[in-house]
């Protein structure tokens, strides 16, 4: 390989993308789909065809598709007046034509280079050029070529024994069916026009064109977009797919293959995969050389490092996918990117769910990714198709913007409808495991990278790797933002009332920008004295219903209340003085997966793990992120086997810390400062590292050896077991002097006491327990924490201890060994430290310390909620007490809860701010005119146009022997005829001419716009 002209040399850097997909009208709704798992593919809308029209389960019934699923992009706002086109060419203009202008919008404002960018200057105008994948016919082709089939239906008509005057007024209603062949016809429907009118629209000067690669078109277009760069002739492309096409014509063409899945699911990988569904889509992206970019500013997304080509030579068929056809094109990919394909962490698949497509493309994987690597199942492996469907010659694209964006924000998306690998696959033996939910991108040493692959009719094979640009964000990077916080607030009960009807009043009348505007209010600043109101939603339409709850409870009950959905409600907040306790979880509150959607969402919590990762493998282990976010698994065996290994203490303890580390960071950012911190047994060391007792390092360090030593079996010695009774101190007390071997290790609650002794000792005390009528729970731990038993822990933690550098702690921390405060001497602090292991946990007695010291607001950080409901239960007879955990349920969403959880707070009256600095905004689209239409996958038609079609159909004029069967008959004739199969689209009347977009006066347009 030249590597003079290529991407090694020269990489290219992604500035911008635009997405519009089945259920995404921008990039935003694009990617939030994406890690929501959201399937959304559906039935074909009439908007596109009649069902029953074109459906038959049947798959050999003549003329008639068997699937009537797909994925449909949503209707667009389109502005002709915008992009200087005349209304009345809309109809003869394809609709990818239309919304490719859209998209390329979206594209180059989310780059930075819009339409008011100082940046983009008539020299870059002039260096910027348009390369883009498109499918080989556009839709407006079937109109136009179904309205010259009047030839056809006069035979048929007239060999029918139709009346010879009955004949001109029949073809006239025929006629209107279909677009009006006029001067703006012709460019109306050529593909190539797409990436023409976008160059035309936007004054650009470099190359502009399309590429057919069926279904890898839109990488084909991307390869030849970055030639451009690298090879110095343009100095910005927007490159990418385009297909609107989800038409009868493209469903037969599939159907007759056939390719589609009888099931109606798209299932890649999977083992009932049974075929493909189609969806339409736009994504366009835009490249700049990397050192381009940096030196202007702009925003980079990912790094392209290297591009592979293949075609499949002489096989089967034309159409048929060969394995080492596709593997050439991966292994130039990496030969010119000049890393190991062993050193990516995603590969977005072609992955069509079809029966030879799929295990084509897996044998072809295994080939370059399990060459010369024994590492197993380390490569994440997806395909977006399983969400918006197969998008033909924007699949590519679709799969890329994925792909990008996973890079960007540090996360491996998912692959739905996966329920178990294909068996033939023997994926468990591969380097490649198929990642089936949102999860983590923690990479270790290795920049994250990921890699795209496309694949076509014809044998045409295109593979794309990529790179990370940073490794970690400072600034606003974040496109998902799945829930929005709503704090609205009053000077009374009654004036709130009337805060949130008029919010519920805005949102009925403007929608989405009204429910923005009520979210943008969350960040204002509350007065002590006011009423206020707040809850986490995820939708406009839960925005409103959440209102309308909100407005009920208010009407009939205006005192503090909660509801069950999470709406909060004070009459006023509390006293600025009031303190606040920081809670840390101890061990016991681990889960796998625990927190994963704020690791998705917060740098700090990233930072954190990746920090703790790198303390594991500087000692040749395994990334502990691994073990907390293990790779998906598809049966209750290996679940449990993931749970079992995140308990072992030495993993439990450094996850529960990191975490807890991660989110503390995260709420400090917003300003929460509290009083007092404490934990419970390992939580502890939490609490002193938030006091500022110790550093970052030392405190994940600390988590570390505590697990370590604690996990270490003593040869010599019994290590014991625990019992939890759910009874009051003073019963346990009396109810196990007389027992042997037996010691109290926690005191948790007015109601939870934790028994610690030898296996026979525990043993014993749970019998006798049980028959004086107690509740027993035997715990499943390595040994009997804080006894005796683990002295020989407590020896190699201690000396570890001496080692560490302590100070004295800025804020008050509480103690499980003592139930006061620690001292501020740092050495005393080590010496209680240094024996904490040994000494009973007096949570009870602590809490209710902290609550004589002034503690009230207490906040638990960490995984669960298990203190937090000790704390309620210490503290039930105490009105003014509160208590919050950050991620209370193992079953929700931990970027939920802890929203929720902040906006309580906040409701409360603690000086919270913004507590997600990360979210970026995309670029507003122009705001809605009279001049608006609406835009979906099919193309436009005017209410005139189809007032016009209606009208023919029942103008009175009816054949002279007119029956159903006669007309049955005239069909089947008609048929016959080898023609194109026509596409009922109805007419259109109108012209203009050529030069009519530029020429408009000023008179035209004042009228238009009115």
């Amino acid at each position: 390989m030249n590597l003079n002209n290529s991407l090694r040399k020269t990489p290219v850097a992604v500035v911008g993308m635009s997405a519009i997909f089945a259920d995404a009208k921008n990039i935003e709704e694009f990617w939030t789909n994406i890690i929501s798992g959201k399937d959304s593919i559906r039935e074909v809308p009439e908007s596109r065809w009649k069902i029953e029209d074109y459906y038959d389960p049947d798959m050999t019934a003549p003329d008639k598709t068997y699937c009537k699923m797909g994925g449909f992009i949503p209707d667009i706002e389109f502005n002709p007046m915008e992009f200087g086109l005349p209304p009345n060419i809309l109809e003869v203009t394809d609709a990818s034509q239309l919304l490719g202008l859209v998209a390329a919008r979206d594209a180059l404002a989310h780059a930075g280079y819009g339409k008011n960018s100082a940046k983009f200057t008539k020299e870059l105008k002039e260096k910027t050029g348009v390369i883009l994948g498109v499918g080989g016919g556009q839709k407006l082709v079937g109109p136009l070529m179904g309205r010259l089939q009047y030839p056809i239906w006069e035979k048929a008509l007239r060999a029918s024994g139709i009346a010879e005057a009955d004949i001109p007024p029949i073809i006239e209603k025929m006629k209107n069916a279909f677009i009006g062949w006029n001067e703006n016809s012709f460019p109306g429907l050529l593909g190539n026009v797409i990436a023409g009118r976008i160059t035309n629209r936007f004054d650009l000067g470099g190359i502009n064109s399309v590429v057919d690669a069926a279904c890898a078109a839109s990488l084909s277009a991307i390869k030849m977009a970055l030639s451009e760069l690298v090879e110095g002739r343009c100095d910005m492309m927007l490159t990418g797919g385009v297909d609107t096409d989800n038409s009868p014509f493209m469903y037969m063409s599939f159907s007759k293959t056939p390719a589609f899945s009888k099931s109606g699911h798209i299932r890649p990988f999977d083992n009932k995969a049974d075929g493909m569904l189609i969806g339409e889509g736009l994504g366009l992206i835009v490249l700049k050389r990397l050192a381009d970019a940096e030196r202007d500013g702009d925003d980079i997304y990912a790094v392209i490092k290297g591009i592979g080509a293949s075609s499949d030579g002489r096989f089967k068929s034309v159409y048929a996918p060969r394995s080492s056809g596709q593997a050439l094109a991966v292994g130039r990919a990496y030969e010119e990117a000049g890393y190991e394909p062993a050193t990516v962490g995603l590969l977005e698949a072609h992955g069509t769910g079809t029966g030879a497509g799929d295990p084509t493309e897996f044998a072809s994987m295994q080939m370059i990714f399990g060459k010369d690597n024994p590492e197993k199942q380390h490569i994440a492996l997806g395909s977006v198709k399983s969400q918006v469907g197969h998008t033909k010659a924007a699949a590519g694209a679709a799969g890329m913007i994925k792909a990008i964006l996973a890079l960007h924000h540090k996360v491996l998306p998912p692959t739905i409808n996966v329920e178990e690998p294909n068996a033939k696959f023997d994926i468990e033996n591969s380097a490649i495991y198929i990642n089936t939910e949102t999860r983590p991108w923690l990479s270790g040493n290795t920049p994250r990278r990921a890699s795209v692959s496309a694949f076509g009719f014809g044998g045409v094979n295109v593979h794309v790797a990529m790179e990370e640009y940073t490794k970690e964000h400072q600034a606003p990077y974040r496109l998902h933002q799945p829930y929005k916080s709503v704090l609205l607030n009053a000077a009374t009960p009654s004036a709130l009332l009337t805060v949130c009807q008029q919010a519920l009043q805005s949102i009925e009348s403007d929608g989405e920008a009204a429910y923005l505007n009520i979210v943008n209010q969350t960040k204002e600043a509350i007065p002590t004295t006011a009423a206020r109101l707040g809850f986490v939603v995820n939708s406009e339409t839960e925005c409103k219903e959440f209102l309308q709850i909100a407005i009920q409870n208010l009407q009939s009950n205006t005192t503090n209340w909660d509801h069950p959905k999470g709406i909060y409600f004070r009459t006023n907040g509390i006293a600025p003085d009031t303190k606040v306790v920081a809670l840390f979880s101890g061990q016991g509150s681990q889960y796998t997966g625990m927190g994963k959607e704020l690791v998705n969402t917060f740098p700090e919590i990233r930072k954190a793990f990746d920090q703790t990762d790198s303390l594991f493998e500087t000692e040749g282990k395994d990334r502990l992120s691994k073990t907390i976010y293990p790779i998906p698994v598809f049966n209750k065996e290996d679940q449990k086997a993931n749970q079992v290994a995140l308990t072992k203490t030495q993993n439990a303890q450094p996850a529960i810390g990191t975490l807890s580390m991660g989110m503390y960071k995260t709420m400090q950012q917003a300003g929460f400062k509290p009083a007092f911190t404490a934990g419970h047994s390992f939580g502890e060391l939490t609490a002193l590292w938030a006091a500022g007792v110790y550093d970052d390092q030392t405190f994940l360090s600390l988590a570390k050896a505590r697990g370590e030593a604690m996990a270490a079996q003593n040869p010599n010695a019994e290590t014991g077991t625990m019992l939890a009774v759910k009874a009051p101190i003073e019963q346990v007390e009396a109810a196990v002097k007389t027992l042997q071997g037996v010691t109290i290790a926690n005191v948790n609650s007015t109601k939870q006491v934790i028994l610690g002794g030898s296996n026979a000792a525990i043993n014993t005390a749970a019998e006798q327990l049980k028959q004086k009528g107690f509740s027993v729970v035997p715990l499943s731990v390595s040994a009997a924490f804080h006894t005796e038993f683990v002295q020989h822990a407590q020896q190699p933690f201690a000396a570890y201890v001496a080692k560490q550098q302590f100070t004295s702690p800025k804020i008050p921390v509480f103690s499980n060994t003592t139930s006061q405060a620690y001292p501020s001497d740092p050495t005393s602090i080590q010496t209680i430290l240094q024996g904490h292991i040994l000494k009973p946990v007096l949570f009870k007695n602590q809490i209710d310390n902290i609550y004589q010291a002034g503690g009230r607001i207490f906040v638990e950080f960490g995984p669960k909620g298990v203190l937090t409901n000790l704390v309620k239960d210490i503290l039930k007879d105490k009105q003014d007490a509160q208590a919050i955990a950050l991620n209370s349920n193992a079953r929700k969403d931990s970027d939920l809860q802890f929203r929720q959880a902040v906006i309580q707070l906040q409701v409360l009256g603690l000086s919270i701010g913004e507590v997600d600095k990360y979210k970026k905004e995309i670029p507003t689209i122009p705001g809605k005119t009279k001049l608006n239409v609406q835009l979906g996958g099919h193309n436009y038609v005017s209410d005139a146009t189809k007032k016009i079609y209606q009208s023919t159909l029942s103008n009175g004029i009816k054949i002279s022997n007119g029956s159903t069967t006669i007309v049955e008959k005239v069909i089947e004739k008609i048929v016959e005829v080898p023609v194109e199969k026509i596409i009922e689209v109805p007419a259109v009347n109108n012209s203009s001419t050529a030069n009519q977009e530029d020429d408009m006066n000023k008179e035209t347009l004042a009228l238009l716009s009115s």
